[in-house]
C-alpha cells in the first residue's frame, strides 16, 4: 500500500518547498491548501519533474466543519499517511486591539485548533499503523513574547510546547514528533523587503532541505541557520522583561505599514 506525506499549506512558501524537497526524494504526496487551481498546477508539475504520485485536496482547514469532512474522507479512503507536515498558518501584525476580531479568531482556528486536531486524528492512525512522523511548523517567534504580533507569536509558542510534549507521549507508539522553528523565510511569494539582506533570512528551499535532513535524524526542535539557533537559545536564558522590550521594538519596526 502506498504511503503518503501530507503537507498542509502546500500551495506556497515553505509548504511548497517542503513538497518539492520530499518529491525529490521520491515520496508520494497529499497536498492540502485552500487554492484548488494552484494545487492542481503544483501536483502536475511535481509529478512530471519527479515521477511521484501527487494527490491534492482543496480545504480551508480553519473551518471546523470542512476539516471534519476532510478527516472523514481520509478515514474512509484508508490511505496511509506516514508523515504529516503542518505548515498551514496565518499571521497578524500590529496593535492587538486594532485588529479585526474575525481575523484573530481565524488565526487561532488554523494555527492552533486545526493543527492540534490533525495531530490527534493522524497521530492515532499512525499509532495503529505502527509508526509515522509528525512535523509541526512553529517559528523563531515561539521562543519569546511577540508584541505587535502577540497572537501569532503565542500561537507558535503553543505549537512548540505542544509538539515537544507530544513527542514524549508518543515515543512508545513509534510515532516521531518534531517541530520546525524557522526565522523569516524568503520565497517567491514573500520577499520580506525590510529583511532581504539580513543573515537571519533563509530561502524556503534552504529551510526545506535542512528540515528533511533533520527529520532523517529525528531531531526534536529544528532551527535552521546558526544565528537563528543562537537567538532561540538566547531567548530562553535571557531576561523576560528585556526580551519583551527588544522583541516589541523589532516587530514594530518590521511590521507592514
Amino acid at each position: 500500500m502506498t504511503r503518503y506525506a501530507m503537507i498542509t499549506g502546500a500551495s506556497a512558501g515553505l509548504g511548497l518547498a517542503m513538497a518539492e524537497a520530499l518529491a525529490r526524494r521520491g515520496r508520494s504526496l497529499l497536498l492540502v491548501a485552500r487554492q484548488r487551481d494552484q494545487l492542481e498546477i503544483i501536483a502536475a508539475e511535481l509529478t512530471q519533474r519527479f515521477g511521484v504520485e501527487v494527490l491534492f485536496r482543496a480545504c480551508d482547514l480553519g473551518e471546523p466543519l470542512r476539516l471534519s469532512g476532510f478527516l472523514l474522507e481520509l478515514e474512509e479512503s484508508e490511505r496511509q499517511i506516514d508523515l504529516l507536515v503542518n505548515c498551514a498558518a496565518v499571521r497578524s501584525y500590529g496593535h492587538f486591539l486594532a485588529q479585526d476580531w474575525s481575523q484573530e479568531q481565524d488565526l487561532i482556528e488554523l494555527n492552533i485548533l486545526a493543527l492540534t486536531r490533525l495531530c490527534h486524528a493522524l497521530g492515532n492512525a499512525m499509532a495503529v499503523q505502527g509508526g509515522g512522523q509528525i512535523l509541526n511548523v512553529a517559528s523563531l517567534a515561539a521562543f519569546q513574547p511577540g508584541p505587535w504580533m502577540s497572537s501569532y507569536a503565542a500561537s507558535k509558542a503553543y505549537v512548540l510546547h505542544f509538539s515537544e510534549g507530544l513527542r514524549e507521549e508518543l515515543k512508545q507508539t513509534g510515532v516521531k514528533v518534531s517541530v520546525l522553528c524557522p526565522g523569516p523565510v524568503r520565497s517567491s511569494q514573500r520577499r520580506i523587503p525590510r529583511l532581504t539582506d539580513s543573515s537571519l533570512v533563509l530561502d524556503a528551499e534552504q529551510v526545506a532541505l535542512h528540515t528533511v535532513r533533520a527529520l532523517d535524524r529525528n531531531r526534536a526542535v529544528i532551527v535552521p541557520g546558526r544565528r537563528n539557533a543562537w537567538l532561540a537559545r538566547a531567548a530562553r536564558v535571557g531576561s523576560r522583561w528585556l526580551t519583551r522590550i527588544v522583541s516589541g521594538r523589532v516587530n514594530k519596526a518590521f511590521a507592514p505599514h
